[in-house]
């Protein structure tokens, strides 16, 4: 029996600064991209060994995660927490993302993402031709994330 793929429409997304109990945020996010992990390789070339080189592993980089959703009064959360991190540098947060099947609430995979620092929060452009709504965007920095299958 083959496996399902992933969808990418359903998902949420809950950060938790340290010390608090619940998520920041309550509101979903529209779209999250930035979920990478790489690894930077060493090349090394051995003297007479002109067919081969050796590939050595280096350090794991992560990606950046960036956020955006519809801007409420109500979302105004992340706006203090990236105030409370400009005022305490060494303010950090754990965030999950969580990848739901189609229906909307099995739960398929959980990517925890470890010590999240908000390192751009962007207001929306404002334009009163546009007439459309006004998309917030976080972007977070990580240190290291693994994924956990669902249920």
């Amino acid at each position: 029996m083959a496996a399902t793929p992933f969808t990418s429409f359903n998902f949420a997304v809950e950060i938790v600064p340290d010390g608090a109990s619940s998520p920041l945020v309550s509101a979903a996010f529209a779209e999250c991209d930035g979920l990478e992990m790489g690894m930077d390789v060493k090349t090394i070339r051995e003297g007479g060994s002109n067919d081969r080189q050796v590939r050595l592993a280096g350090p794991a980089t992560f990606g950046q995660l960036t956020l955006k959703r519809g801007m409420t009064a109500a979302s105004l959360q992340l706006w203090k927490w990236m105030a409370d991190s400009v005022a305490d540098p060494g303010l950090r947060a754990q965030a999950e993302v969580v990848l739901y099947a189609a229906d909307g609430s099995t739960e398929r995979a959980r990517v925890v993402l470890e010590r999240c620092l908000p390192v751009k929060l962007k207001v929306p452009a404002l334009n009163a031709k546009d007439g459309g709504v006004a998309v917030e965007e976080l972007q977070l920095a990580y240190e290291c994330f693994t994924v956990k299958a669902g249920g």
